[in-house]
């Protein structure tokens, strides 16, 4: 098994997104999402996948959902995380996308976090899990400010599982 990776974005109070959707845009952090990922198997729940209007090109979709009949175009589909992670297993590093069900299943499984905290408190639905971060050394941490493009600052921390 590769290096199971949560990657995700989320607000001051873990916040992800709201009626299927994120609740800021950071064209900063949707390249370096696609930089990080291409190339990759990306796990995610049934939602999560029906939020992209096609694929994401040059990934390996993995979509969990616990649907018999759901086929979608362009997805591997699986009703367990254990069966996602079978899927990916040649893959060195797979990541899990989302959504906030799916991440609460992998944070014990997974072995490393790439977090976007986004620096501000928003309306939400759908959470990041809290984790314990003595569990969890911070390997990496870079400040991104806010600017013409980018709303709000933010922070990109990378966190290994503490052994």
């Amino acid at each position: 098994m590769g290096k199971v990776t949560l990657i995700a974005a989320a607000g001051e109070n873990n916040e992800l997104g709201k009626d299927k959707d994120l609740v800021w845009h950071l064209p900063d952090d949707f390249k370096r999402f696609k930089k990080l990922t291409t190339g990759h198997f990306i796990i995610m729940g049934r939602k999560t996948f029906e939020t992209f209007p096609k694929p994401l090109p040059n990934r390996t979709h993995v979509v969990i959902t616990r649907q018999k009949d759901y086929e979608p175009e362009g997805a591997i589909v699986v009703n367990s995380l254990e069966k996602a992670l079978e899927v990916a297993k040649d893959d060195p590093q797979p990541f899990v996308i989302g959504g906030g069900e799916i991440y609460r299943l992998s944070l014990e499984k997974a072995d490393a976090i790439e977090l976007t905290r986004v620096h501000g408190t928003f309306e939400a639905d759908t959470y990041f899990p809290d984790f314990d971060e003595k569990n969890w050394n911070l390997v990496a941490k870079e400040e991104h400010p806010v600017d013409e493009r980018h709303k709000y600052a933010f922070t990109y921390l990378t966190y290994e599982r503490a052994q």
